[in-house]
């Protein structure tokens, strides 16, 4: 890397934090009044959590691209599988190396990954259980598929071993963080199961509206600066760009997220009569997913109709997810980042520069290992949590609010945040 390279990767990075406070508002905001508080509250303990099990653990496990790690020797190929860098960060040169920032914006990452789950368990999961199971995420889920896909693993070897154009493509991280947090926020919803009142007997879905629908849009504008700078940061580092390129990044980053967010309000309003705030924040958001894949690769009308398409997928899943399956995902994170995620993770294969039949290849083995690999073993790890830990709080607790139960203050302690009838016994 050049120094102007590496100037402005740290610029980036510096950026990168504002896209997990801006999920971190959409969150809250999309969550019951009550628990407002502990919504933030847990979003500032995912991040402290996660730093430290990513310090401790992960940076080790996800090692970089040209450093020691482990490999399996199949057909006479290597295929490398893991990270065997020290713990602590021992022997990270303190230099501004591309290894420095690869283990800076991992941290960064990292917690990003940890923040997704709370949107699908908001309302109902114990903030103890929120640290315990970012700890397994962030420290253990997240850098194994993280070096696969970034630093070296055989997810990118694909091309080298097997002539799959040139392997898996994710410089942004639509797959490594969006993906991974989606699959472990559906893992979460089937863990704890909806909230009370969600369904009636019959399997009916009862609507229960965000809080704050401004704190929820201000949270699109504070992650789209964020999101530029995630973007371009990976570019850098996985994808070897140069910085005349970072404008591009942006644009197509912008427009991916405009497209997402105007499909998602045609969808609902030509369904609905009107344009849905909520969906359209999450149709923002879901092209800002997509573009995290794929962004480095494309020309600005299909990092248009990328978004496009990332909008209109998030408007149709969220309903299907709530209405068909049953499954309780207040802040819609399934389908922004799992759903919107893989979608980004294909349009590298079928719009990207590098389009072709091998590349897409490669992107549909990242997309069936997330799948069949990520999602049984972020379950699994949460499961057994789940038997040690019961994460989700009693019904005393859901009646009474996070805030107050496990907080002992609101968010808004001068208005009526509930009424007691608001769930069904």
């Amino acid at each position: 890397m050049t120094e102007i390279q590496t100037g402005l990767c740290i610029v980036f990075l510096l950026l990168a934090p504002l896209a997990g406070a801006g999920v971190a508002l959409v969150n809250t905001g999309l969550g019951r009044s009550r628990n407002a508080a502990h919504a933030m509250m847990s979003s500032l303990c995912v991040l402290a959590v996660a730093s430290c099990a990513y310090f401790v653990f992960g940076r080790a496990f996800q090692g970089f691209g040209g450093l020691p790690s482990h490999s399996l020797s199949i057909g006479g190929k290597a295929w490398d599988w893991i990270g065997a860098q020290p713990l602590f960060f021992i022997g990270l040169p303190a230099n501004g190396s591309p290894a420095l920032l690869a283990a800076w914006m991992g941290m960064i990452a990292a917690g990003f990954t940890g923040l997704i789950p709370l949107g699908s368990g908001s309302d109902r999961w114990r903030l103890s259980a929120v640290c315990i199971s970012t700890a397994l995420l962030a420290g253990w889920t997240f850098p194994l598929f993280a070096h696969w896909a970034w630093g070296g693993g055989w997810l990118a070897q694909l091309g080298t071993n097997f002539g799959l154009g040139q392997g898996y493509l994710d410089p942004g991280g639509a797959g490594a963080i969006h993906v991974t947090g989606g699959l472990t926020a559906l893992a979460i919803t089937w863990i704890i199961g909806a909230r009370r009142g969600k369904y009636t007997s019959d399997g009916m879905p009862m609507a229960i509206p965000g809080h704050d629908a401004v704190m929820v849009l201000f949270g699109c504008f504070v992650a789209f600066t964020g999101w530029l700078g995630l973007n371009c940061a990976g570019a850098i580092l996985f994808a070897g760009i140069e910085s005349s390129q970072l404008p591009l990044i942006a644009i197509n980053t912008t427009l991916s997220a405009a497209g997402g967010a105007l499909a998602a309000a045609i969808v609902t309003r030509l369904r609905y009569g009107k344009p849905d705030a909520s969906l359209t924040a999450n149709g923002w958001i879901g092209g800002l997913v997509a573009s995290s894949a794929a962004a480095v690769y494309l020309v600005p009308a299909t990092a248009v109709l990328v978004g496009l398409l990332a909008g209109v997928l998030v408007a149709f899943t969220v309903e299907i997810l709530d209405l068909r399956l049953e499954i309780d995902d207040p802040g819609g994170s399934i389908s922004v980042h799992a759903i919107a995620g893989i979608w980004g993770v294909l349009a590298v294969g079928l719009f990207g520069q590098q389009a072709q039949a091998g590349q897409f290849l490669a992107q549909v083995v990242g997309v069936a290992t997330l799948i069949g690999f990520v999602l049984p073993l972020t379950y699994g790890l949460n499961w057994l949590l789940n038997r040690v830990l019961r994460q989700r709080v009693g019904i005393e607790g859901e009646h009474q609010g996070m805030d107050l139960h496990e907080l002992g203050a609101g968010a808004y302690p001068e208005f009526m945040t509930h009424s007691d009838d608001f769930m069904q016994r």
